[in-house]
């Protein structure tokens, strides 16, 4: 069965962005965006992809992006419709039209339900690439999380994941420390 791993950034106090969806905050340093554009090509936007000299690499670890509304609409208002084009990409959204692209599936129903149907299918991993609310609904589909933590204290925000109060369980499987102070955290889920 497929994996569903939430690749996120996180400030120390648990935010993903700031009250307005802000992530200008985040220290990105070149040798950082490298390492993680090396380690994690899949994931990458198909622009940064292209930049890089990768934009024809095949994917290795994940096939599939899934995403809420607010991820996806900040490509949309740049005129881009199919931001990960080496992915089959996952919109969740009630509101959005259908953007004409053949790679790219709005998903109107239950999340969890469409994520399941994914799972069970052959192929690679499935990146959540957000947002709180997606990853809230998500939560006990989540099989790996992959945390980068910035050392910023933003205050206020969209956090990590928008749920009811439910602990849930991953074992710590990786640390690794980067020259811009981030530290990225992978963990495994505690079934």
């Amino acid at each position: 069965m497929r994996e569903l791993t939430y690749y996120v950034g996180v400030t120390l106090d648990g935010f993903i962005a700031g009250p307005d969806d802000e992530v200008d905050f985040f220290p990105v340093t070149a040798a950082f965006a490298d390492a993680l554009g090396t380690e994690l090509p899949d994931i990458q936007p198909a622009h940064v992809r292209a930049a890089r000299g990768g934009a024809s690499a095949a994917v290795t670890r994940f096939d599939t992006v899934v995403m809420g509304r607010r991820t996806y609409e900040p490509a949309l208002q740049v005129g881009i419709t199919d931001p990960y084009s080496q992915l089959r990409t996952v919109v969740f959204s009630r509101s959005l039209d259908d953007p004409g692209e053949a790679n790219v599936e709005i998903v109107r129903t239950d999340p969890v339900a469409r994520v399941r149907a994914l799972k069970a299918e052959p192929g690679l991993g499935i990146y959540l690439a957000g947002g709180a609310g997606l990853a809230g609904v998500l939560l006990d589909e989540i099989d790996r999380l992959i945390v980068k933590k910035y050392p910023t204290i933003a205050g206020s925000g969209i956090p990590m994941a928008s749920h009811p109060f439910a602990p849930t369980q991953f074992r710590l499987d990786e640390v690794r420390s980067f020259d811009n102070g981030c530290v990225v955290l992978e963990y495994s889920r505690q079934r």
